[in-house]
């Protein structure tokens, strides 16, 4: 015979899937993407300083700057679980216009299908009853349980579904940017020097 306590106490331990889970892009994703374009941009005001180009180095100081605004607000997507759905939402100071989120109830997901990428690697898209498509966001901090919490909630088979990207990807990404940086610097210090 079963003891009843121990039942009550096994339900009790059991994981719930009742509460609400944020996952946000992962830290080493932002710092590389940041970190890139801070690469490629940085030296430009200098050098059209340098070169006299007819693109004043203000001007392009400005575009950086937007351009690191934009950058940074997609990169602030955050994911919403709960019991209800899943959301793709983004801070409230990011233009609707410009980033619009998504919200698709768990009823209305009927099948999560991978598409092929240009460079060779699979996403994954919520089909939903009606036969629209919502990207599975795959750059997100927790994947594996993001990706458990969706099969929970869904009862389709994940088992296949992987990230885009490896971390070991961005690793090297952001090594070579370092490099990149390093040699920003002796461009902009050059640039620097010959300025009258």
């Amino acid at each position: 015979m079963s003891d009843p306590t121990n039942s009550s106490e096994s339900s009790i331990v059991e994981p719930s899937h009742s509460a609400e889970d944020l996952f946000r892009i992962s830290p080493l994703i932002r710092i590389t993407l940041l970190s890139l374009y801070g690469a490629l941009t940085t030296p430009l005001p200098f050098l059209s300083e340098v070169t006299k180009s007819p693109v004043p180095p203000n001007l392009l100081w400005v575009g950086i700057a937007l351009g690191a605004i934009g950058l940074y607000a997609v990169l602030c997507e955050r994911v919403v679980v709960n019991p209800q759905g899943i959301e793709v939402t983004y801070p409230r100071w990011v233009p609707k216009f410009f980033r619009k989120g998504w919200q698709l109830p768990w009823a209305e997901v009927k099948a999560l299908k991978p598409r092929s990428t240009g460079q060779g690697g699979l996403v994954y898209y919520f089909l939903s009853q009606s036969g629209q498509g919502y990207l599975l966001p795959m750059r997100v901090a927790g994947f594996a349980r993001l990706v458990r919490r969706v099969e929970a909630e869904t009862g389709i088979d994940t088992r296949d579904v992987k990230p885009l990207s490896q971390p070991w990807m961005y690793l090297i990404l952001l090594g070579l940017t370092v490099m990149l940086l390093a040699i920003d610097g002796w461009t902009i210090w050059t640039a620097a020097t010959l300025t009258p």
